[in-house]
């Protein structure tokens, strides 16, 4: 049988440490909301079927994200389980596997994600992992292998020994699963925990006890898993970000005189040959053609410019 893939995404919690009225997958990224980054990179990998799970403030994330994907509610926050329990509803009949993903993970690319596919469907895993490697993984659950490669369980790092804490092999929340056992493994989880919650990781371990195998596969740049739990570590992602956007551009023939002062939003679009001065903005919805200059100490937003200098459309502006 043809496996056909769909994602859930999830934006359900209240994100306290952001310390924001807004949602935390409302707050932008390179002029894009940081869940939309995730629901693109979906997308991207050939997914045609994404469903978000949203619960606190539902509606300005739903705002926030769009109408061309599906919303599952989950209205009160009972956990990952819970979250993945809300939207098995969704799926079509014909989903045979479903990658599930936080939406706090914006940089995640369509090529890790197809990663994380290739090795769930080559291997025939029960369960796939997307994870990260670092030398010291800090904070993050262990990801614990068996002599074959296999994913034994995971390990979070309060409950971890010295040996363990070792392992610079980590969690990172991305996971592909076959459909019907993640449904049968998500009716047989219990909040038997100190926070009463349904755990999405209890399903990994289930699934090894019932001898379903267990894969994982290192993405292969770490900066594509890492998630977003304040403000800080919101900036450092957009600066990520926009390097990124700012080499493609370059690489694609357009001169950035100084990245270091320049700021541009994802999906605006440059010609060839176009020169960005120093400390210019150029925000989400801009088209610029080519051959133009722009800049310097500039801010464009949602504006249309074929060869002309943009000192010189201003003035015609005024």
């Amino acid at each position: 049988m043809k496996r056909k893939f769909a994602a859930v995404v999830m934006a359900a919690g209240k994100s306290t440490r952001m310390k924001s009225a807004l949602p935390k997958g409302a707050h932008l990224i390179c002029g894009k909301p940081m869940t939309r980054h995730v629901v693109d990179a979906c997308l991207g990998a050939g997914i045609e079927q994404v469903t978000v799970v949203v619960g606190h403030e539902a509606e300005k994330v739903r705002q926030a994200l769009g109408e061309d994907i599906s919303y599952a509610y989950q209205t009160e926050q009972f956990g990952t389980g819970h979250a993945a329990m809300q939207a098995m509803p969704s799926l079509a009949s014909d989903i045979t596997d479903v990658v599930v993903l936080p939406g706090d993970t914006p940089l995640i690319t369509p090529e890790a994600i197809s990663q994380l596919i290739d090795t769930h469907s080559s291997a025939d895993n029960a369960a796939t992992l997307l994870t990260g490697m670092l030398d010291d993984a800090g904070h993050y659950g262990r990801i614990v292998r068996d002599e074959t490669g296999a994913v034994v369980k995971i390990v979070e790092a309060k409950d971890a020994d010295e040996a363990t804490l070792a392992i610079g092999e980590f969690n990172v929340a991305i996971y592909c699963f076959k459909v019907r056992l993640l449904a049968e493994k998500l009716a047989m989880i219990k909040p038997d925990n100190a926070q009463a919650e349904y755990y999405l990781t209890d399903v990994i371990e289930l699934l090894n006890k019932s001898g379903q195998r267990v894969g994982a596969v290192v993405a292969d740049n770490v900066k594509d898993t890492l998630g977003i739990n304040n403000r800080i570590e919101l900036a450092e992602s957009a600066a990520i970000m926009r390097k990124r956007i700012l080499d493609r551009l370059m690489l694609s023939g357009i001169t950035i005189v100084d990245p270091a002062t320049t700021y541009i939003d994802c999906d605006v679009e440059i010609g060839r040959d176009t020169i960005v001065h120093p400390c210019t903005i150029i925000e989400r919805g801009s088209r610029i053609g080519s051959n133009c200059e722009v800049g310097p100490f500039t801010r464009l937003t949602d504006v249309t410019i074929s060869g002309l200098k943009t000192q010189e459309r201003l003035a015609s502006n005024e």
